[in-house]
């Protein structure tokens, strides 16, 4: 919302109000859960390139180009308060909640999908386009 306020002021609103904040928000490419790019990023990188984790956070950061600090001190925090990050012994693990919110089907046990073929390319090309024209 201090986002928002600010927008006000320069824009010279006198007040906030719904249109106002979706405006903004939206621009600033923050969802309805108050996630913003970086953070579906995070997630989506942990859903599709890692089948939702575990996964240690070297490969983290070197899947997305950050330094150590970032992810451990900025986004992880807030992604774990909110429900959709787990820290375990063995690394970064998404909850449902994660998967819920990308609209992506959980892995089961065997770290198979439960959507089908179509779905997963539907979705994964929706979230990532560039995932399913770079294959490697």
């Amino acid at each position: 919302m201090r986002r928002v306020h600010d927008f006000m002021l320069v824009g010279g609103g006198a007040a906030i109000d719904r249109t106002m904040a979706a405006r903004v928000l939206n621009g600033l490419e923050i969802d309805n859960a108050g996630l913003d790019a970086t953070d579906r990023r995070y997630l989506s990188t942990i859903a599709l390139d890692h089948g939702g984790g575990p996964v240690g956070i070297e490969t983290l950061i070197a899947a997305l180009a950050e330094s150590r600090d970032f992810p451990v001190e900025v986004v992880e925090p807030f992604l774990m308060q909110r429900g959709y990050l787990q820290r375990t012994p063995r690394g970064r693990l998404l909850t449902k909640r994660a998967f819920d919110h990308l609209r992506i089907a959980a892995l089961n046990q065997r770290g198979e999908s439960d959507a089908s073929d179509a779905e997963k390319g539907r979705v994964s090309g929706a979230l990532c386009p560039e995932s399913t024209s770079s294959q490697r």
